[in-house]
C-alpha cells in the first residue's frame, strides 16, 4: 500500500506540472525521494535474499544439509557405542577443543532459530522495502507478531521428524529474547515445527548471564541433554570463540577450517548458508582477495 500511495503522489504532482505536455522521462527508483524525505520501495531485494530466501539454489543447499544432518543424527542415535558430546567441555577452547562424554543423559540435537530452522520472510521484507539492514525496535515487534509470517526452511520438518522418531530431543538456542518466548514458541508452531517450550525445549537470550553468547545456554543444554548433533547459520551457534574480536577475517577463516576444528563440520556440526547478514558478512578488498593473486588485463 504504502508504494502504491507513493506512486499515486508522483503521478498526481507530475500532472500538475506537465498539463498539456509531453510527460518527462520518469526518475530512476534510487532517485525518487518523497516529499516527506522517504525512498521509495526497492525495485528488488538485496542480493543476498534474492538468493537465500528465493532462489532454487538456495532450497537446495538447506535441504542438502538437513538430510545429510538426520541421516547422521538417526546413524549416532542407533549406534551401540558411547556417545560424547559435540558441546565444547568447559575450559576447553577451539585451539584445544574437548568434548565430555554423555552417560545415560537423553540425547538431543540443537539448533539456532532465524535462518536456520526458520526463514524470516515478514520481516527481512520490511527491512528490504525500508532500507534498513536491521532495526531493533521492529525486530522486537517482529518477535512478538511474527506468527505465521516466517516458514520452515526446506528439508527442516522431515529432519525434525526423522531425529525425534529416533528419540533425539529437538532443542532451539536463539539469541531471540527470553522476554519475548510466547512470541518464538508461537513463530516455531504456525512454521509446522512442533511445540517447543522456553525453558525446556527453547532457550534465548537473558536464559544465562552471558547475554548474545550462547556458550552459557549451550553448557545449561549440555548438562541435562547428551547434544549429539549442531546447526547453525553462524560460527557463533557452535563457540562463541569464533567471535572474539582481535580475530581477522583470516584467522575465522583458519580457525574454522583448520585441525583440530574442520573435522567438525558434517561430522556433529553442521552450518545452514547465510549471505545475507551476521559476522561473516564483512571485510575489505585486502581481506578476502590475496594480494598475490591480483590481475589486471593488460
Amino acid at each position: 500500500m504504502r508504494s502504491l500511495g507513493l506512486a499515486a503522489g508522483l503521478l498526481l504532482a507530475g500532472c500538475a506540472a506537465t498539463t498539456a505536455q509531453t510527460f518527462p522521462k520518469p526518475p530512476s527508483a534510487d532517485a525518487m525521494v518523497s516529499q516527506a524525505g522517504e525512498r521509495p520501495v526497492p525495485a528488488s531485494p538485496p542480493a543476498g535474499q534474492q538468493w537465500l530466501y528465493g532462489s532454487a539454489e538456495g532450497a537446495v543447499a538447506s535441504a542438502q544439509v538437513y538430510r545429510s544432518l538426520a541421516a547422521y543424527v538417526r546413524a549416532i542415535a542407533i549406534s551401540a557405542a558411547p556417545h560424547r558430546q559435540v558441546v565444547l567441555a568447559e575450559g576447553s577452547t577451539l585451539a584445544a577443543p574437548r568434548f565430555d562424554d554423555c552417560g545415560d543423559k537423553p540425547l538431543a540435537a540443537v539448533f539456532d532459530a532465524d535462518e536456520t530452522l526458520i526463514w524470516n520472510l515478514g520481516a527481512m521484507r520490511y527491512f528490504a522495502e525500508q532500507h534498513k539492514d536491521f532495526d531493533p525496535a521492529t525486530w522486537d515487534r517482529w518477535e512478538k507478531t511474527g506468527a505465521g509470517k516466517a516458514v520452515a526452511m526446506p528439508g527442516v520438518t522431515d529432519a525434525i521428524a526423522v531425529m525425534r522418531s529416533a528419540g533425539v530431543t529437538v532443542i532451539v538456542n536463539t539469541n531471540r529474547t527470553a522476554a519475548n518466548a510466547k512470541g518464538s514458541e508461537d513463530t516455531l508452531r504456525a512454521a509446522g515445527l512442533g511445540e517447543f517450550k522456553h525453558g525446556e525445549t527453547l532457550f534465548l537470550m537473558g536464559d544465562t548471564p552471558d547475554g548474545a553468547s550462547k556458550d552459557g545456554r549451550r553448557a545449561l543444554i549440555a548438562s541435562r541433554y547428551c547434544v549429539i548433533a549442531m546447526g547453525g547459520d553462524q560460527l557463533g551457534d557452535f563457540a562463541q570463540g569464533f567471535n572474539a574480536r582481535e580475530l581477522s577475517v583470516a584467522d575465522r577463516k583458519m580457525l574454522a577450517t583448520g585441525e583440530p576444528i574442520a573435522g567438525l563440520w558434517g561430522r556433529g556440526w553442521f552450518l545452514l548458508p547465510n549471505p545475507v547478514y551476521g559476522p561473516s558478512i564483512r571485510g575489505g578488498f585486502d581481506d578476502i582477495f590475496p594480494s598475490d593473486k591480483q590481475w589486471e588485463p593488460n
